[in-house]
């Protein structure tokens, strides 16, 4: 018999009680500037034995305007930025290229818990972007080297020779440049945090910068759930 997609849905609960805690969110207490409250939030995600919580959903949009959204890793949050990285002729390279502005979107289920963050996009300087690619793992490398990203794959035979070859470079070769590989940076112009409440009383504060004059001054505001 056939799933029923609908059935399966509304069989669905979230939050449950047995593997969530939804924490007391004060949003009055919360600092001035979202950096130091996103750096808390994750470390207690991190803590709470939440799954991958580096990892994001990261939008970006073609020429045409058009969205498009995946997952990506958070490779560091700090006063340069929200981090990720790509192949620059990936097809997020490309939408960043030509728009260089893009969201990002972070869901801690096991804090009933959300970021997200919004503003413009620069890629960071190539020694970065290698000394970032370095001081990750050999599979990492591997997967660069491997390259050719969002291009049409002719068969899993390709796939397979082309990443044993590089995994077989990365092995020998652990600072082996990937000059196609890019860092990019986000600098934040609008950051929400959402804490979920079992009650609907969701509660969201959301950060916007106050201008580039005003250097790292930040409004905040509460939204409606």
């Amino acid at each position: 018999m056939a799933t029923d997609i609908h059935e399966l849905l509304r069989s669905l609960r979230v939050w449950d009680p047995e593997v969530t805690d939804l924490p007391v969110f004060e949003p009055g207490a919360a600092p001035a500037a979202p950096l130091p409250l996103f750096t808390e939030w994750f470390a207690a995600a991190v803590a709470a034995g939440q799954t991958e919580p580096h990892t994001m959903s990261l939008a970006t949009s073609d020429e045409s305007g058009l969205p498009d959204v995946r997952i990506v890793m958070l490779h560091g949050a700090d006063a340069d930025g929200w981090s990720f990285a790509s192949h620059a002729g990936s097809r997020k390279g490309r939408h960043l290229a030509g728009r260089p502005y893009a969201a990002l979107g972070f869901y801690w289920p096991v804090l009933g818990r959300q970021v997200r963050v919004r503003g413009p996009v620069t890629a960071a300087p190539s020694q970065d972007a290698q000394g970032d690619l370095h001081a990750r793992s050999t599979g990492a490398l591997a997967a660069a080297l491997t390259g050719r990203q969002s291009e049409v794959l002719p068969s899993l035979d390709d796939l397979a020779r082309a990443s044993e070859s590089a995994w077989e470079r990365a092995s020998r070769e652990p600072e082996a440049p990937v000059p196609s590989w890019t860092l990019y940076r986000l600098r934040a112009e609008e950051v929400e945090f959402f804490q979920g409440d079992e009650r609907r009383r969701h509660v969201r504060l959301r950060y916007r910068r106050a201008g580039e004059q005003d250097g790292e001054a930040w409004s905040r505001e509460l939204l409606w759930p």
